[in-house]
């Protein structure tokens, strides 16, 4: 079996399928695999999970890139049409983003995984259903961002400005959070917590009551 039909294999699709068939695969499988769905003491369980998303996440971003790259070729235009001055354009793949200026941009659904981002200013930034597994966050500005069901698998958050952001649904587990200002951030609906924060490291983190966790 070739790498590529394993990918189609592990997201259980047949081959040639769609990218948006791809990434709602990927959304079903990391719903059905999440390690908060199961047990903490069924460690062998614990442990599939954790090797099942590591399997998702890497057959979806060969699959993306593999389909992003022909959908490039095919389908150039004659004539590249130069964007609008007013028009913000997408991140670029592989592209050190590190100190731009993504406020209130329209991000949601992109894929930012990998992406250096620290020190970015992605504040009121629409970052809803955003893929962002690994991305450098470190130091930005998120504040008041719409972070809506965001996979931030394994982010690097340390220091990031998160006040009132909307977390309702986001991925952060593994991500890391030492010293992070979540003051206001949305992450709780009643006295139940919307947020998943398996193995985040929240140390020194300003959490959304003011409180500094230890």
């Amino acid at each position: 079996m070739s790498d590529l039909e394993r990918y189609y294999r592990v997201l259980e699709l047949e081959p040639g399928a769609t990218l948006e068939e791809v990434n709602q695969a990927y959304k079903d499988l990391v719903f059905v695999w999440h390690p908060d769905r199961i047990p903490k003491e069924n460690l062998r369980l614990q442990q599939k999970a954790q090797d099942k998303l590591k399997a998702i996440n890497e057959a979806r971003e060969k699959l993306r890139s593999l389909k992003t790259k022909s959908q490039t070729t095919l389908n150039s235009p004659p004539q590249q049409e130069k964007p609008s001055p007013t028009t913000q354009q997408p991140p670029k793949q592989n592209s050190d983003l590190s100190g731009k200026d993504y406020s209130r941009a329209n991000l949601s659904n992109k894929d930012l995984s990998g992406r250096n981002l620290s020190y970015a200013n992605l504040s009121g930034a629409n970052l809803s259903d955003t893929f962002m597994h690994k991305v450098n966050l470190r130091g930005a500005n998120l504040s008041e961002a719409n972070l809506f069901r965001a996979n931030l698998l394994l982010a690097d958050l340390r220091e990031a400005n998160l006040r009132a952001a909307n977390l309702i649904g986001a991925d952060l587990s593994g991500a890391d959070l030492r010293g992070a200002d979540l003051t206001g951030a949305r992450i709780r609906s009643g006295e139940r917590l919307l947020v998943k924060l398996v193995g985040t490291n929240l140390a020194g983190a300003i959490m959304p009551d003011g409180a500094i966790y230890q």
